[in-house]
């Protein structure tokens, strides 16, 4: 006798159908939003921390 076993996944909560995308959700934070200046101060920032890493692996 064959064993037959269904899938239920409605008891996810996470569930949609496969042809489904997700819904768009909205950002807390996005570097397009940021202005050309905060953008530059943030590179720079980035810049100096892997430079401090890099310096004090050099030591």
């Amino acid at each position: 006798m064959p064993h037959l076993h269904t899938h239920d996944h409605a008891h996810y909560a996470h569930s949609h159908g496969p042809a489904t995308p997700h819904p768009a959700q909205a950002a807390p934070w996005s570097i397009l939003r940021m202005t050309v200046a905060a953008r530059l101060a943030a590179a720079l920032a980035v810049s100096a921390a892997l430079w401090a890493v890099v310096l004090v692996a050099m030591r």
